[in-house]
């Protein structure tokens, strides 16, 4: 759909990455109008940096590197004619319900008003920083994010170092672990503080193990050490959760990537009002995705951190299609849905018995022939049995409307998931 000139559309998404194009998609395919908005000059969000390949299994029966997987959403968006507004950046959001005015301003429009009756927001996340876990030392040059070091290589053509040591097995650490390896470059070892890996277990074989690189699991870095550029770190063992200094060692290095987790990008939420969630760090949301401030919807990465970018589309497009309904003035009962034993966090915030629901859990434990139950009071509406769970990994389930028991809407009627 073209722009129109006094900019007022049914829903304005925020952030054009895999997140923002597939909510815009779905809201389009319903038969509204829509515009995206987004800071970048180029579509596809952070999936334009990821070269490798593992994307659009699940979406698209194929397997994809990130900048073709991007291609075929932006294909679908220029398809449908939604305007896009590139190098625009989104200031403010105000206006009441079902009246909601976004401000931006941007290189070519200046600074716009956006009228709407519901708002997206799908800004992705950010990379936690030094800043974030405290290691000691200088402050020399050499220490990057490993998306920053990504960004580097494989869109600017710069090759960070040549001696590096990764910091946290993130799945972004593990890939630039083997980039950087691929590329000429020595990887001294990847250091994680817990003693399990953080990353996907495929990555940690085809990274890793595939390319011979040390994984330090239950150690830290303990200091950064350099003048002008980084020379090397201290790296010590933890015994009982206390580092164990006497049997510290050295690793000389010109380079530090840090991959020590993603965090949602949530600040234009918080201005707006938006609860987070603990947990996850993203909007508390109810089953259609949307936040406590109505007509304001999450999906993707800013309302929690995904493993895999086809979860990331398969969500947003029920985002946008809950806008949809929403708009028609659908709306389904709602009660709380909530973590239990060995859960870290579960998405949505809420459940409807009266549709479909897709649940999002994250474990706090590692454990083989584990089993995932959601419960409402000594009632169990779900169970499954898999054989193995860890916090890196997302467990997914989907409830439909007969599954659930006959239920007192005058009661909380809570449900928690857990996992014994």
């Amino acid at each position: 759909m073209a722009e129109n000139r006094d900019r007022s559309y049914d829903a304005v998404v925020i952030g054009c990455g895999a997140a923002g194009m597939a909510a815009a998609l779905a809201i389009h395919a319903g038969g509204r109008s829509v515009a995206i908005i987004d800071r970048e000059d180029a579509l596809g969000g952070i999936l334009m940096q990821c070269i490798h390949n593992g994307f659009g299994v699940h979406e698209f029966g194929a397997d994809l590197t990130g900048p073709e997987f991007a291609e075929r959403l932006i294909d679908r968006v220029r398809d449908a004619r939604i305007a896009v507004f590139r190098n625009t950046t989104v200031l403010d959001l105000s206006g009441a319900e079902d009246r909601r005015i976004v401000t931006a301003v941007g290189k070519e429009i200046g600074v716009a008003q956006f009228r709407c009756r519901a708002i997206v927001l799908a800004m992705g996340c950010r990379e936690r920083n030094r800043g974030n876990i405290a290691i000691a030392g200088t402050r020399p040059s050499g220490i990057f994010t490993a998306g920053l070091a990504q960004r580097l290589m494989n869109l600017d053509g710069c090759l960070p170092g040549r001696r590096a040591v990764v910091i946290g097995s993130g799945d972004i650490g593990l890939i630039m672990a083997r980039r950087l390896t691929l590329s000429g470059a020595d990887v001294l070892g990847v250091v994680e503080i817990l003693p399990y890996p953080s990353g996907l277990a495929r990555n940690i074989a085809q990274c890793l193990t595939d390319f011979s690189i040390p994984l330090h699991l239950s150690h830290v870095v303990t200091r950064i050490t350099g003048r002008d550029r980084v020379d090397g770190v201290d790296v010590t063992p933890l015994a009982g959760g206390t580092p164990d200094f006497a049997a510290s060692f050295r690793l000389d290095c010109d380079t530090v990537l840090l991959s020590v987790g993603l965090v949602p990008e949530n600040e234009l939420s918080r201005k707006a009002g938006v609860p987070l969630c603990d947990e996850t760090g993203g909007p508390i949301v109810d089953a259609d995705l949307m936040t406590a401030v109505p007509g304001i919807f999450a999906c993707g990465n800013v309302l929690h951190v995904h493993d895999l970018v086809d979860y990331v589309v398969e969500e947003s497009r029920r985002c946008g299609e809950a806008v949809c309904r929403r708009l028609a003035g659908s709306r389904n009962p709602q009660f709380g849905l909530a973590p239990g034993t060995n859960v870290r966090s579960v998405t949505p915030n809420f459940y409807s018995p009266r549709q479909e629901n897709t649940i999002y859990i994250r474990s706090l434990i590692v454990k083989p022939d584990a089993v995932v139950s959601l419960r409402i009071g000594d009632g169990e509406v779900k169970r499954r049995k898999l054989p193995r769970v860890q916090p890196s990994e997302m467990i997914k389930l989907n409830l439909r409307p007969e599954d659930f028991p006959e239920l007192d809407p005058a009661r909380e009627n809570v449900m928690t998931a857990a996992i014994e």
